[in-house]
């Protein structure tokens, strides 16, 4: 295959990454009835907007789309780790959820009443607050934000040259 037509993997593979995210929050949920808070739900859409900013960038043939995805896909990414963090340090801790930003914006795109088996929040963000491995759920998810970000820079790096 031609190097000047040949796409790169690696926003491939952060959109993979994102799916596969997505997936083990619905396996969590449907299969071991970790049911989700408005801030999980949050970093949901927020996983899915990464996946949808790195397909742009691995079909994208002009340089500079391709890099403004995965800028998209790096500050998107970021904004997940603030999600997460806030969903630890604050929401956690609150008895009720209900109507923070997070509620708010998934309200406001409907995507609960669209979706409401991914979108739906069904749990307050105490009663969602969960280990996996000892580890809390959300720094999970922080962890693959900042993955993803790394990815994103590289992928960045990689289509400078």
């Amino acid at each position: 295959m031609d190097t000047g037509t040949r796409r790169d993997l690696v926003p491939a593979l952060i959109a993979l990454v994102s799916v596969a995210a997505i997936g083990a929050a619905l396996v969590s949920q449907h299969v071991f009835d970790m049911q989700p808070c408005p801030w999980c739900v949050l970093q949901r859409l927020i996983f899915a907007m990464i996946a949808v900013a790195a397909l742009a960038a691995w079909m994208a043939q002009a340089a500079w789309l391709r890099s403004t995805a995965l800028v998209l896909a790096a500050l998107l990414a970021l904004s997940g780790v603030g999600a997460a963090l806030w969903q630890h340090f604050v929401a956690a801790s609150s008895s009720s959820c209900n109507l923070t930003l997070a509620d708010k914006i998934i309200a406001q795109l409907g995507l609960d009443a669209s979706l409401p088996e991914i979108f739906q929040p069904r749990a307050s963000c105490a009663d969602a607050a969960v280990d996996l491995f000892g580890v809390p759920y959300e720094f999970w998810s922080l962890a693959l934000y900042l993955l993803l970000a790394v990815a994103a820079v590289f992928g960045l790096r990689r289509s400078g040259r």
